[in-house]
Parts: structure tokens; sequence; C-alpha cells
């Protein structure tokens, strides 16, 4: 079975899984995700691929834990193996020479967007990176990219790292002083949402990563089926990545709702397993 390389913790409750696959290493592109199953119980969950080494054969990938299946790959220690770890999955990112790219992120998407900037900048754009954090505490992988950007920016709720405002203000604010060519976006759905409605005046072409629910990957469920541009397409198989402006959010919204109370219900039983 796959093992694991190294599980850590960047920030609180944001961690770090890397793990031996050197079959998918060799092949994943910027964009795609893998399939991951904690344990033989767990349940199989998408993980943006944030890095990866073809040389070690390793795979990174960033998470927050928020639910059961999380908190499980939060407990694991190198050495560990897990049963699943497929991939790489979904299309990759549409990668060119277009100009200048905004590459914006939060959460576990300041790990997602790192490859984007990456890939941008070495086609030959000038990239700025905009992350968003709720504290300064919550800030990791900046060295990463700033060796990647011509320009990061900051927000930050605190103040103590970057400016205070919300995302989609420092989108506007970047899109009114100069061209932008592209904006990536990658995080929770109110972040893509949000920089999604901040470019429509201007056009902007406006790509998101979309995070539905999953459950295989290949496109066999139906789970992670969205509505663009009034057509139903399958996240893991048409994407993830859409165009933000023809997503219908207020579907999506609804949809990520719909476990909510199993999954709040999953949570409390697994506690109750690990402490009688």
């Amino acid at each position: 079975m796959p093992r694991v390389v190294r599980r850590e913790r960047l920030v609180p409750n944001i961690h770090l899984l890397e793990v031996e696959a050197p079959e998918i290493a060799r092949k994943c592109r910027p964009g795609q995700f893998v399939m991951v199953m904690p344990d033989a119980r767990g349940e199989r969950i998408p993980l943006t691929i944030a890095d990866w080494d073809r040389d070690r054969g390793t795979v990174v990938s960033v998470f927050m834990a928020v639910g059961t299946t999380t908190r499980k790959l939060a407990l694991l220690e190198a050495g560990d193996t897990v049963p699943i770890f497929a991939g790489p999955l979904g299309l990759p990112s549409e990668i060119g020479s277009v100009g200048t790219v905004l590459c914006a992120g939060g959460c576990f998407g300041i790990a997602a967007i790192h490859p984007l900037a990456r890939a941008f900048k070495a086609a030959g754009n000038r990239v700025i990176v905009l992350v968003d954090v709720k504290a300064h505490y919550l800030l990791y992988w900046r060295d990463k990219l700033e060796s990647v950007a011509d320009e990061l920016i900051v927000s930050s709720r605190d103040g103590l790292t970057g400016d205070t405002d919300y995302v989609p203000r420092h989108v506007r604010d970047i899109l009114g002083r100069g061209r932008i060519d592209r904006v990536v976006a990658v995080g929770c759905t109110y972040l893509m949402s949000s920089i999604a409605e901040a470019t429509r005046p201007s056009g902007v072409k406006t790509v998101v990563s979309l995070n539905p629910i999953m459950v295989d990957g290949t496109g066999m469920c139906g789970a992670c089926r969205v509505t663009v541009d009034g057509r139903t397409k399958f996240a893991c198989v048409d994407g993830p990545d859409f165009d933000g402006h023809l997503v219908d959010w207020v579907e999506l919204y609804a949809r990520r709702r719909s476990y909510f109370d199993d999954e709040i219900r999953s949570l409390c039983a697994w506690e109750e397993e690990r402490f009688p």
C-alpha cells in the first residue's frame, strides 16, 4: 500500500501529507487531484496535488482537518500506509503564455495555487499571487510562493501580515491598477465565488477549481455534478477547473450542505470510539 513519507502540521488545522507514489508523481500536472482513503473503514476524499517530486516519487497534498476523514489523515505518521491513494485525476489546468496571471488562494488553496503559479511563471507569464488568511499565524509556504511570484499580496484579518481588506476588494484593486489576463482561484467555495463576482464586471477570464462532494473521482457516481453554463458537468472528469462566471454557485452551495448533519454524526461517533 502507498506509504506516508511525511505528515506535518503547517499551521493550526492545516496539514501536509506526502505519500510515496512514483507512478502518480511521474504523471501529475498542475490542477489535478488524488483520491485518498485514510483507513479500511474510511471514505475516499479528493485532495488537490500541491507539489510532487518525480525523482523521489512522492506526491504532496495539503488539507484542512474538519471532518472525520481529514482528522484521520491528520493522525498519520511517517511509515504509515493508506489503502487508497489514486491519481492523478481530473483534467490538468490550462497553462499557457497569456500575459499577467493573478493566482488567488486561501486555506488549503494557498498550497494548491503553488504548482499553478510555478507553471504560469515557467510559461513566461507575470504572476501575481494573492493569499487570504484569517490571521498572520495561518500563513504558510510564503517562501515557496515568493519564489515563483513576481508579486505576493497577503490579505490578513488581523493586519499583522499584509492588509485587512477581504480578497474581493484586493482583486478589484489589482484589476484597477493594470491589465490582468487570467485569474485563477483555489480555496473554499465562498472564496472562489466571491472572486468570480469581483472579476465579472471586467470580463477577465476567471478559472476556479471546484470541490463538490466526490465519491469515486472517475465519473461513475455522479456525486460531484455541478451546473456550468446551464449544463450538468462532473467535477472529477470535466474539471475540476471551470469558468467561475458560468458556475451555478447557489446550487453548489446547496449541494455541499447536503450531508452536513451526517458529517457531524460521523465525527461524533468517531470521537466516541476514540474517547469512550
